[in-house]
């Protein structure tokens, strides 16, 4: 069985800074990670291969430089490194982005191994919708778990998984047969950290370039052509100056009195 986890490089939101005239996203001088969400869903599949033999890929879809994302999930210990570049995939929105993601997901099915999981982050940091994942799921008909805090059984022979997720106030214990894509929450489990061996190995590793010569899709399906929702406007909320109440080393019950006074005033505390 093979799994999948789609992973993104997404800009590390301390550093992110936007261009008031274009409204776009500032790229120059800033740093990239990995979705830290989607870091979970890689360790998970990792995990799976600890256990059931299994074989990992990794995807992700992104500009050449996302190239560096993939190393480190190569030095983490995936088989199978590939990155959806393209131009014609560039500017693409969810429906896009789950077209060309469920387009190589098919292409690793007929041609690598049998698909039995997809795994993906409950959402990105960057876009915050949490569509792709079921995007995926909905083009594949694969069968759909979100927000999974536990894999509590997967049956490889009998293709079954029971999952457990995380609800607002509650758990949900679910069962339901392979393939299946998850979306996972970090309560999952904790990334492990890739060794120095395999750090300098991945470096020399190969990552697989796909481009839409390789997947051949319609380019009015892809990219920003195939993309119905856009940005209209991005800002940087203004964000108000700090106020210092009293002086709490030397009057730390009135100060704390004054805090109160502040909150109840503002309608942030029960009477």
């Amino acid at each position: 069985m093979l799994v999948v986890a789609c992973i993104k490089q997404v800009p590390d939101t301390t550093q992110v800074q936007i261009d008031p005239v274009t409204n776009t996203l500032v790229r120059e001088g800033i740093p990239f990670i990995v979705n830290p969400y989607d870091t979970h869903a890689l360790e998970e599949a990792l995990r799976l291969k600890d256990r059931f033999g299994c074989k990992v890929a990794v995807l992700s879809m992104g500009p050449p430089n996302a190239e560096a994302t993939l190393r480190k999930a190569l030095a983490l210990g995936v088989d199978i490194a590939i990155l959806l570049s393209d131009r014609v995939f560039g500017g693409a929105d969810t429906l896009a982005t789950s077209n060309v993601l469920s387009a190589a997901i098919r292409k690793l099915n007929s041609e690598v191994d049998e698909v039995g999981l997809v795994l993906c982050g409950k959402q990105t940091i960057d876009g915050d919708t949490a569509q792709v994942g079921p995007g995926i799921a909905t083009r594949l008909a694969y069968q759909q778990l979100t927000l999974v805090d536990r894999i509590d059984n997967l049956d490889v022979g009998g293709k079954r998984i029971r999952v457990s997720r995380k609800l607002e106030g509650r758990h949900e214990i679910v069962e339901a047969p392979l393939p299946a894509m998850l979306t996972v929450v970090r309560e999952l489990n904790r990334p492990r950290y890739p060794r120095v061996p395999m750090r300098l190995a991945a470096a020399d590793a190969q990552v697989e370039v796909w481009n839409n010569q390789v997947l051949k899709l319609d380019e009015q399906s892809i990219g920003l052509k195939g993309s119905p929702t856009w940005v209209s406007k991005i800002f940087s909320p203004e964000r108000a100056k700090g106020e210092i109440l009293g002086d709490g080393a030397a009057d730390p019950e009135g100060t704390a009195a004054l805090l109160i006074d502040k909150l109840l005033a503002k309608d942030m505390l029960p009477l």
